[in-house]
């Protein structure tokens, strides 16, 4: 694993220790810092952060910021086309799911930039957007859906009375 691309829904945890998935987030973000694993996220979620959240909340001292350019809309709007193709053929399978664009955006980023080779989201549906697209291309990234442990993913056993 080279870098992750981390989107809103991952920092929205990180940065909230009210979220559920808190201690999940922060382990998850210790493990990609102490294996050297890049962090980046895209400008596309740090617009969506800061609709709730500020701009000064964001780890940017770990993490690097990846603007979306013409190459990312390329794909993003083929991605669009696939999940909304499928999308049709059942039509409840999103709902409710208002930005399912910022995804397909977001995945562009992450099949374009070569050094990415997972996508890390607290947001459980982008499995079925990612696997939308999967039905159309193969995608050169991973999911890492951060409900899933740190140990569970890399598929270690857990031991007793281990400290995260």
């Amino acid at each position: 694993m080279n870098s992750v691309l981390l989107d809103t829904s991952f920092f929205i945890r990180l940065l909230n220790p009210e979220e559920k998935l808190h201690q999940s987030a922060k382990t998850w973000f210790k493990y990609f810092l102490e294996n050297d694993i890049t962090l980046k996220t895209s400008t596309i979620c740090v617009a969506e952060y800061c609709v709730q959240g500020a701009l000064a909340e964001l780890p940017f001292q770990n993490v690097q910021v990846i603007s979306f350019n013409f190459g990312h809309a390329e794909t993003a709007g083929a991605f669009g086309r696939y999940i909304f193709t499928e999308k049709k053929k059942d039509p409840t399978s999103l709902k409710p799911r208002p930005i399912i664009l910022n995804d397909a955006k977001l995945f562009a980023q992450a099949e374009i930039e070569t050094s990415i080779a997972n996508f890390v989201t607290a947001d459980s549906r982008c499995k079925t957007m990612y696997n939308y697209i999967q039905k159309h291309q193969r995608l050169q990234f991973d999911l890492i859906d951060i409900h899933q442990s740190v140990q569970e993913f890399l598929g270690e056993l857990p031991f007793p009375n281990e400290k995260e």
